[in-house]
């Protein structure tokens, strides 16, 4: 599994945490910065990770930011992207297994890294299983951005 990682300057030391984390897991990691604790602006990362994921380059997409919430707003706004900020394992398991979410969104201000590590390992760790009740909401979901959007992925 391809990993897209990135943050602002406020999420920047969670995600440097995560992605320690994740390299001695041997993940398959792309860090698209933020590159220290200079401001960045959360828009800028949270659509380059976005549409590496959109666009098939990574199957999936962590975002940090300070509340999260800023990056979830970025990342919805790219079409195929379902970005969810996850704050417990049991809302990442969830995430997955009824939304497919593609893009996994914290909060470094909100989030300490044993509880973002389990949140991201599990969130990692769970397929989604393809019932059709889910799989026909995700259709819905990309009718939507197909009528608001002009398009979709």
């Amino acid at each position: 599994m391809r990993i897209a990682i990135g943050s602002d300057h406020a999420g920047y030391r969670l995600k440097e945490e995560i992605v320690r984390h994740l390299a001695e897991r041997q993940a398959d990691l792309v860090d698209f910065g933020a590159k220290g604790a200079e401001p960045v602006d959360y828009p800028d990362v949270g659509v380059k990770v976005s549409e590496a994921v959109a666009n098939g380059e990574f199957d999936r997409g962590i975002l940090v930011c300070g509340s999260g919430i800023g990056m979830s707003i970025t990342a919805n706004k790219v079409p195929g992207i379902r970005a969810a900020l996850c704050g417990d394992t049991y809302c990442a398991r969830l995430s997955r297994e009824h939304n497919d979410a593609n893009v996994l969104v914290l909060g470094e201000r909100t989030t300490g890294v044993g509880p973002a590590f389990d949140i991201v390992d599990t969130w990692l760790a769970t397929e989604f299983p393809n019932e059709e009740r889910h799989a026909r909401r995700i259709r819905k979901m990309h009718e939507i951005e197909k009528k608001f959007n002009g398009g979709g992925r």
